[in-house]
């Protein structure tokens, strides 16, 4: 499947809205206490059939019916097969999804991982009866039983993709290949001006991600865990980093643009990214996996404890993590396939290598997003900070 280039040019508006929206986001939206049960939803026990329709929630590039590349269709077979008429309604941030869920107008919901506990100890999503996901056996390992998507054990939903932020340079200009996140912050002077960094709050996560495994007076255990004390020490070094940021992006574009005009030499990225400046070959580009490890996403597909199609539900979800359809999904969107044979099954065959999607210890360095909450999320206690002081810290940190 080609890569999605005109895609993510159409798409470039909403995700630079999304950003935004997200930005204004606050701790009342953040439901729900790690450590404590979440409210007891029942699980389905079996399958019955279909009741002929689902509606749900998607991330962009998700469900593809043929509307933007009519080559690029993986609804259609999904109705044809199983009988249910798929609505999709495409969330543009992850604020947006669980508004949209609690409306109880939906079945499911593609959730990144700084949603899915909201959902999760609101009671707005069911737990997941993976014995009834066949598809489910074969997806890695490394994605089942994880915080953002379980709680004690029961997972809530069924993992569809994954991916790291990753560090990308320009090797004609970085000559000396970074092997550390120090290369954008203690050591970012070097390339003044030319340094770039993803807009968002939860980019202080990055930081805090460093300073973790820098500086262990601070004793971040976790970089969504943060008190005020090392909330201030991720802040300040991220206003030392500001005066060496060229551009801060929030779209695919922005920085593909600025890497081809060399007006940025470096800076924190996704592997679709470089792989777009790559195609073009205006500009060589590396991307690195520094020694301190990453932020990412982990997104997965949850359904509602009100929907109206839960057998539909439980379809689309064996549907979407199936081989063929997983893999299809993965290439279009430029991400990791959570299943683990949907690797024989993509276009390009190198795929999973370049994605990294087998690799087990390439993801346990990753740390998936996670919406920060007075209680912590790591189950360490109850003195971290809020999200909406992080979006508070992130427009002083800007200027």
């Amino acid at each position: 499947m080609k890569r999605p280039i005109a895609r993510i040019a159409a798409t470039a508006t909403a995700l630079a809205v999304a950003v935004l929206l997200g930005a204004c986001s606050t701790a009342t939206t953040t439901t729900g206490t790690a450590g404590v049960a979440p409210p007891k939803v029942k699980e389905m026990k079996k399958l019955g059939a279909g009741e002929g329709q689902l509606n749900i929630i998607a991330w962009a590039g998700y469900a593809e019916d043929g509307s933007n590349d009519k080559t690029v269709d993986w609804v259609h077979p999904f109705e044809q097969q199983t009988g249910c008429q798929v609505n999709v309604k495409i969330g543009n941030t992850s604020d947006e999804m669980v508004q949209l869920m609690r409306t109880g107008q939906y079945d499911g919901v593609s959730a990144s991982g700084d949603a899915t506990l909201r959902l999760i100890y609101a009671g707005d999503v069911a737990p997941v009866n993976t014995a009834l996901v066949p598809n489910y056996a074969t997806i890695s390992t490394f994605l089942k039983k994880r915080p953002w998507n379980s709680v004690s054990g029961q997972m809530y939903g069924i993992p569809h993709g994954w991916g790291a932020n990753v560090l990308m340079y320009n090797p004609k200009v970085v000559t000396t290949a970074p092997t550390s996140w120090g290369a954008v912050f203690g050591g970012s002077s070097a390339y003044k001006g030319k340094v770039t960094a993803y807009d968002s709050p939860i980019y202080i996560a990055d930081a805090a991600l460093y300073l973790m495994k820098t500086k262990p007076s601070l004793k971040i255990k976790d970089p969504y865990s943060l008190t005020e004390k090392q909330l201030d020490a991720a802040v300040a070094l991220l206003k030392q980093q500001n005066a060496n940021v060229g551009e801060y992006w929030a779209d695919y574009t922005k920085e593909v643009q600025a890497f081809e005009s060399g007006s940025s030499v470096i800076g924190t990225t996704w592997q679709v990214i470089a792989n777009v400046i790559g195609a073009d070959k205006k500009v060589q580009v590396k991307t690195v996996l520094p020694a301190e490890g990453a932020t990412g996403w982990s997104d997965t597909w949850m359904i509602s404890s009100k929907a109206k199609h839960p057998n539909c539900m439980y379809q689309w979800m064996d549907y979407i993590t199936s081989p063929k359809v997983n893999a299809q999904v993965a290439e279009w969107f430029g991400e990791a396939p959570a299943q683990t044979k949907a690797c024989t099954e993509t276009s390009d065959k190198g795929f999973c290598t370049t994605y990294h999607a087998l690799d087990s210890a390439y993801a346990s360095n990753i740390h998936y997003w996670t919406t920060p909450q007075k209680q912590c999320v790591d189950g360490s206690g109850n003195d971290c900070t809020a999200y909406s002081e992080w979006v508070d810290k992130w427009q002083q940190i800007k200027g």
